[in-house]
């Protein structure tokens, strides 16, 4: 296992080649808050708010700042984990696609992975032997030639996801996908003060049912499915996550009304807020979708 950081004011890289002794260091909190990519190896098992993943060939996961990630086997093939904050990485192209807020990273299935086909795993693994390279080499050009191979990496990953993830939407012209990503986005912005599809439609521009009817041309989830999702997954956070009550929660996420959260927290989840937590942290079985 190595570990490197690059850091100037403040803007922060830090890229470790792990190995599977690492991992007590991978699930310490001191990468929370980062945006973080994984390069997970065949036989990595880990979870990404709620949901499990076990690989079964070498596999790129993305999570963004505000998500959870727990490891739980790293492999037996070595693996590289690298994380970074939006100074190092995401002003300069904010809001393009392959930006911190682009689809790997905020986007309506939730799916936080890529799976690389043999060709762009070798190319993939080169890129980051060339990172590790770079960060060993110490030169004066060494911020712009990581941030390079940064974007590398995420540029080749998301051409493989949408290859991967969109289906028949992947033949739309690009701003069709830039539609339904920009959905994502503002649910992502407004997910705590906007709980109706109409407040999305008028900010995108559309009437309700067209937007319901654009989601349902490409057979996605529904928007008012994928706000609801987003909404009770940071209720998921909350409850796991700290100490606040499920009232407490509930004015969090906008509802001025406790019972009618916990009302919809129970019909989609199938527990109770607090029943939820108590289960969950008792290592009992839950639904976590």
């Amino acid at each position: 296992m190595s570990t490197q950081l690059f850091q100037s004011n403040y803007q922060r890289l830090g890229f470790i080649s792990f190995d599977s002794d690492s991992l007590a260091l991978l699930n310490s909190h001191q990468f929370d808050g980062y945006i973080k990519i994984v390069y997970a190896p065949k036989g990595m098992r880990l979870n990404v708010d709620f949901n499990d993943y076990d690989t079964k060939a070498p596999t790129l996961f993305f999570i963004n700042s505000n998500q959870y990630v727990q490891f739980f086997d790293l492999g037996e093939s070595e693996g590289y984990f690298m994380y970074y904050n939006r100074d190092f990485y995401c002003v300069q192209i904010h809001d393009a696609e392959v930006a911190c807020d682009g689809l790997l990273f905020n986007n309506i299935y939730q799916m936080p992975k890529t799976v690389l086909p043999p060709k762009e795993d070798a190319i993939i693994q080169t890129i980051l032997e060339q990172m590790q390279e770079e960060f060993e080499l110490g030169a004066s050009t060494q911020e712009e030639m990581l941030r390079i191979y940064l974007k590398q990496i995420i540029i080749r990953a998301t051409r493989i996801w949408k290859k991967q993830q969109l289906g028949a939407l992947e033949l739309q012209p690009v701003n069709e996908i830039e539609f339904f990503r920009e959905f994502s986005r503002l649910v992502e912005i407004h997910y705590r003060s906007k709980h109706l599809v109409a407040d999305y439609a008028e900010l995108l521009g559309v009437a309700p049912k067209t937007l319901t009817h654009k989601f349902k041309r490409f057979e996605l989830p529904a928007p008012n499915d994928v706000l609801k999702d987003r909404i009770l997954l940071e209720a998921k956070r909350l409850l796991i996550h700290t100490t606040l009550s499920a009232k407490e929660i509930a004015y969090d996420l906008g509802y001025d009304d406790p019972a009618y959260f916990n009302r919809l927290f129970s019909k989609k989840i199938g527990d109770a807020p607090n029943v939820f937590r108590k289960k969950y942290l008792e290592g009992k079985n839950v639904q976590l979708e």
